[in-house]
């Protein structure tokens, strides 16, 4: 499991648990008449694919409480009535197909205390409809990834006040991001994975968000000139945005950020490069220049990928530290500081890809023996790489283990690794 998804689900645990924390469970009373038909009604319209068995406990004959026998429901006492508080559709397990059907029975809208709607992976269909802004007013948790829902994303979403994660990735989505989707409470945002298309909108000055996630879609333009300077994590990769990278970030308290297989291009800002941001990628897109030569130095767990760029000029010292460092297929030139040889000889840096640039020198002897789980890649540049310096190259960095000499003349290049 990939660090965006790892972060999502912890995010989205932190809010449940948080929630459940305010919204006691209770078994003493029965369940809300109306409540009780919404439930059936969501069960007409649902079904479990092949040998699922999520519904199998949702008995309407039984005389017990749905609130402590039907998976998935959670009630608490509002206004001395027993309300549906929380509603988790799937057993969320790694080897469940799911369910499909639709979710958006019209009994929905009569789960008017509802805080958590939580549809797992499945192969549901159908559109959000625009109602659902207008009914479920206490939604603080609506996450509903991995299906098949299409159409857009409905304004009316922004009028769930109490918003807190909105989750629609991995799904069929289309149109714009509505201008006022992010109301002020909404923490998390994740619309990665879908097919949404046109300008990312402007954040307002109230916007709280910490985690925006629209990776994988179909945006274009360039980046807002306000973003909620509450970003902590920022996913903006595969899609289609340009222009120049943002000087200073949006947010100081960025730790994640990913702006990777885009169209930007120009420097890449001095601010950018600081050890809090300890996570950076930025490959595969237009960026030239020379980096800066004295930030902020990294730690262990930081990883940077500048890789697939046209940045050029020297290697510069601050970044070895840097765990997990990517800089191939770009223009750099000059010999690589001993301090990075250093911190590969001491397994400190675990991955340097330095391939397809005009590196002139890799000061390493050739008796050497890398640790145990280092990777290290100089093959295609201006010099003859030994054994140790091709250790663990990618499948792309095949081809000859030099640049021919006419590509490296204008360096001055040596023929050694020291």
């Amino acid at each position: 499991m990939d660090f965006c998804n790892i972060f999502r689900r912890q995010l989205l645990t932190f809010s449940v648990t948080i929630l459940l924390s305010i919204s006691p469970t209770t078994q003493q009373q029965q369940l809300a008449l109306h409540d009780l038909n919404a439930l059936r009604q969501i069960m007409d319209s649902l079904t479990d694919v092949k040998n699922g068995r999520f519904f199998s406990t949702w008995k309407f004959t039984s005389p017990e409480n749905p609130c402590s026998t039907f998976t998935g429901v959670t009630c608490s006492e509002v206004n001395g009535q027993s309300r549906v508080t929380s509603l988790f559709l799937g057993t969320g397990l790694s080897d469940s197909p799911g369910l499909a059907g639709t979710i958006f029975a019209p009994g929905i809208y009569d789960l008017t205390e509802l805080t958590q709607l939580v549809l797992y992976p499945g192969i549901v269909t159908g559109f959000i409809p625009s109602q659902l802004g207008h009914h479920l007013k206490n939604l603080r948790v609506m996450s509903l990834t991995n299906n098949r829902l299409t159409g857009t994303i409905p304004e009316t979403i922004s009028e769930l006040r109490y918003l807190h994660t909105l989750d629609l990735s991995h799904n069929k989505l289309t149109g714009e991001i509505p201008p006022t989707l992010a109301s002020p409470d909404l923490k998390v945002l994740v619309l990665a994975y879908n097919n949404l298309a046109g300008e990312i909108p402007e954040f307002s000055d109230e916007s709280q968000l910490i985690h925006l996630d629209l990776r994988n879609n179909l945006l274009s333009g360039t980046l807002p000139e306000s973003m909620p300077a509450t970003l902590r994590y920022l996913s903006l990769s595969s899609n289609g945005l340009w222009g120049p990278l943002p000087s200073p970030l949006p947010s100081s308290n960025l730790v994640y950020l990913d702006l990777s297989m885009n169209k930007f291009s120009g420097p890449i800002p001095d601010s950018l490069f600081r050890s809090s941001l300890s996570s950076m990628y930025l490959q595969r897109n237009n960026l030239s220049g020379h980096l800066p030569s004295s930030p902020e130095s990294y730690g262990p767990g930081s990883t940077i990928d500048l890789s697939h760029n046209f940045l050029s000029g020297e290697i510069p010292l601050f970044l070895d530290g840097v765990e997990t460092l990517f800089l191939n297929n770009n223009h750099f030139t000059g010999k690589v500081p001993e301090d990075y040889v250093q911190n590969v000889m001491a397994g400190t840096m675990r991955t340097l890809y330095l391939q397809h640039n005009y590196i002139t020198s890799f000061p390493i002897g050739e008796e050497v023996v890398l640790p145990d789980g280092v990777a290290l890649c100089v093959s295609y540049n201006c010099m003859v790489p030994s054994a140790v310096g091709s250790m663990a190259c990618p499948a792309s960095a095949g081809g000859p283990v030099s640049r021919p000499f006419g590509q490296c003349s204008v360096f001055n290049s040596g023929n050694s690794i020291g």
